[in-house]
């Protein structure tokens, strides 16, 4: 099932950016992180860890790097997911710039499902999917 389109503003501040004044390539994924967090809430990420004893981390990352932003630049990061399979989530991110007419920046990220163990686990029915 897919969810719904989300958005995040994200601003980019000096620091977000590398000598040449784009924004550092990692700093994308710390966006797309922050967009997730929005989507599913930190107080039931925070209950599936400390009730439900379960976490997510990312297994799989693709990203395509198509138009840099600069310090200054508000960004739109738009989010889709949808479960696949028993144990997998795909995550879509696309940053986009300003005006722009294409994504700056799009990331495919695959998370599984894992225990306070770190043993692979089935995706409970939550309502982010």
């Amino acid at each position: 099932m897919d969810f719904h389109e989300h958005h995040l503003e994200v601003q980019v501040y000096y620091e977000d950016t590398d000598h040449s004044g784009v924004v550092y390539h990692a700093n994308y994924l710390k966006y797309f992180e922050r967009a997730r967090e929005h989507v599913i809430g930190v107080k039931e990420l925070s209950r599936m860890w400390h009730e439900d004893g379960i976490g997510f981390a990312v297994y799989k990352i693709d990203i395509g790097y198509f138009d840099g932003a600069v310090f200054g630049d508000s960004l739109d990061i738009r989010s889709t997911c949808r479960k696949e399979g028993e144990y997998k989530i795909i995550w879509t991110h696309e940053a986009w710039r300003p005006g722009g007419r294409k994504a700056a920046v799009k990331a495919t990220l695959e998370l599984v499902c894992l225990d306070k163990a770190k043993r692979l686990m089935p995706i409970p029915k939550y309502e982010f999917l």
